[in-house]
């Protein structure tokens, strides 16, 4: 029995060494990304956040798994609490949908900090230089030196016109 015991902390062990190094190369490759495209460093920082919170996710759940967690028993607490979360955001579904809007703009769109952005409405434009972009609002300085908060989804939702900002050398 005691031979199990030692089979499974080495087993644990090197589940955390190989969740290490995928966050490691995966942390690597995000500053890679950020040289090559100009992204700024908070970008990075939020987009590195949600992908560790998911490796760690994975490691409690393989973990669990090799201590001898009843899958059944897994299954049953998992959907319970997805169970609960889809309700929890079926009453805010803006939240999930601001969430995965965020990540799409962190990785796959033209706008950094400091471009000019205009969100064309049908009756009322808004103008202002992007001040930061978060995980669910992006924070605009209007030319009156206002600042607005737009929802990540609007962003991804509505026609953009932006003036990107002079590439400094």
């Amino acid at each position: 029995m005691e031979f199990f015991n030692h089979f499974k902390i080495i087993e644990s062990v090197i589940v955390f060494v190989i969740a290490f190094f995928i966050r490691l190369f995966i942390t690597k490759s995000l500053r890679k990304i950020q040289t090559k495209f100009g992204f700024q460093n908070s970008r990075i920082l939020v987009t590195n956040k949600i992908i560790s919170i998911l490796i760690y996710i994975t490691v409690i759940v393989v973990i669990s798994f090799i201590w001898g967690v009843d899958e059944k028993q897994l299954l049953i607490y998992i959907s319970s609490f997805l169970t609960i979360l889809g309700i929890a955001f079926f009453a805010q579904w803006s939240i999930l949908s601001n969430i995965t809007a965020g990540i799409i703009l962190y990785v796959n769109y033209p706008v950094k900090i400091g471009d000019t952005i205009t969100v064309l409405e049908k009756d009322n434009n808004i103008t202002g230089e992007i001040r930061d972009i978060g995980a669910f609002f992006i924070t605009l300085r209007t030319p009156e030196k206002e600042l607005i908060t737009l929802p990540n989804a609007i962003i991804l939702q509505k026609n953009i016109k932006y003036s990107p900002q002079p590439m400094r050398l």
